[in-house]
């Protein structure tokens, strides 16, 4: 008798105990979005911050009124690492100058590090970008947008990795000297031209990442073929999501970029995130090149300006993606491929004013973090999806050259 109440009383004990709230002290806590964003290496593989201030020039070291990056809203998010876009315009292919501005950019980006080298420190290599992020810099390595400024030379490519350039994207909106774009409708080469196949193996050497976003789907199966180093696509979605639109990247297409190492960089432009929305961009953009030919005392910069306000009197607002819709490119690609081979590549101040409602802004990576962390994925996966999955191709595109001939 003495046993049976022994043994029920240490069942009330232990099952009281159950019931009671764990200790605040020993309890693991949830992660926190911005303790991982700060602590994190975040890559950004495309922000058109160059190309906005030769437009424009303000001083990104302090806040800014417009665009949707500087120093203090970088730090915000925990970006350590936004690439440079060095764009040149696709017009520049036939009117020539393509060099002389990507040389100007490249200079003005050499000048953010120069003046302000307490915040900022130009980045050639992962190892760079490690060291910068434990000294506290904000690293900016550079990303060539559109091939012209190669200018059919090939010992251009060496000039331009010398600048610290460390991925080149093949062409832009047009189809240029090196590739077939998938904005236009004149596939001249059907993928690469001859020199572009050449300059796909120079990069390999030199260990320049090849960029296949805005290139045809001809071009980048014909790139997936030659190349003999991972490549990426700096500023892509998933085309599951925008059905037609090319300059997004299907099914097929990001396994094979995935098998080959690669890695895609989710845009964050709603168009590339929602059919709605890209329809809706679409729409515009053809209603406004009607409204440009009916007024030609206006400039293309007036235009710009006026329409979409005329334009949404007729449609209603433009439908702006969300947090979640990014989110969803991010599980399709992991479920596509692994949680290895997705990361960033915003397209910040290159969207305009599209970008999606909780991301419009390089303060807003923790939103994104926040999100993985709600779709259950790991700190050591959102880790890689922040910037260790770039770090790596990255390194492996350096790795490979470093097997090759003599860069000089």
């Amino acid at each position: 008798m003495i046993n049976r109440l022994f043994s029920l009383a240490l069942a009330t004990v232990l099952i009281s105990g159950c019931n009671q709230p764990a200790d605040p002290k020993t309890a693991p806590s949830a992660p926190d979005a911005g303790d991982i964003a700060r602590t994190s290496i975040i890559v950004d593989t495309h922000i058109d911050v160059p190309y906005r201030l030769d437009a424009k020039a303000a001083n990104i070291s302090e806040a800014t009124d417009g665009g949707d990056f500087d120093h203090p809203r970088a730090v915000t998010g925990g970006l350590n690492a936004p690439f440079m876009s060095i764009y040149t315009p696709a017009s520049l292919e036939t009117e020539g100058g393509s060099k002389a501005l990507a040389d100007k950019l490249i200079d003005l980006v050499d000048g953010f590090a120069e003046q302000w080298p307490d915040k900022f420190a130009i980045a050639r290599s992962p190892s760079e970008v490690r060291e910068q992020f434990a000294a506290g810099l904000i690293s900016l390595p550079l990303g060539m947008e559109n091939g012209s400024p190669v200018e059919g030379d090939l010992a251009n490519l060496q000039y331009f990795f010398d600048r610290g350039v460390s991925y080149i994207t093949l062409a832009h909106s047009l189809s240029n000297h090196l590739s077939d774009s998938s904005y236009d409708k004149n596939h001249q080469w059907n993928g690469l031209s001859e020199f572009g196949a050449e300059v796909v193996g120079e990069m390999n050497r030199l260990g320049i990442m090849v960029d296949i976003s805005h290139v045809s789907d001809e071009a980048f199966w014909q790139v997936m073929e030659i190349s003999n180093a991972p490549s990426i696509a700096s500023h892509s979605s998933a085309r599951k999501f925008t059905p037609g639109f090319e300059r997004n990247m299907n099914d097929e297409m990001i396994v094979a970029l995935a098998q080959n190492g690669g890695v895609i960089q989710i845009n964050y432009g709603s168009s590339f995130i929602t059919a709605e929305a890209n329809e809706y961009a679409f729409a515009r953009n053809e209603a406004s090149e009607a409204y440009a030919t009916e007024h030609p005392e206006l400039s293309k910069a007036e235009v710009r300006h006026q329409f979409p306000a005329i334009f949404e009197t007729e449609h209603g607002p433009f439908p702006f993606a969300n947090l979640d819709d990014v989110l969803d490119h991010f599980d399709h690609v992991v479920a596509l491929t692994s949680v290895n081979h997705v990361g960033i590549g915003s397209d910040y101040d290159g969207v305009g004013d599209s970008l999606p409602i909780g991301l419009k802004d390089v303060a807003s990576y923790p939103n994104l973090v926040q999100g993985l962390l709600d779709r259950g994925y790991s700190e050591d996966d959102i880790r890689k999806i922040l910037g260790e999955n770039l770090l790596r191709v990255w390194q492996a595109v350096l790795d490979y050259a470093a097997t090759t001939s003599s860069k000089t």
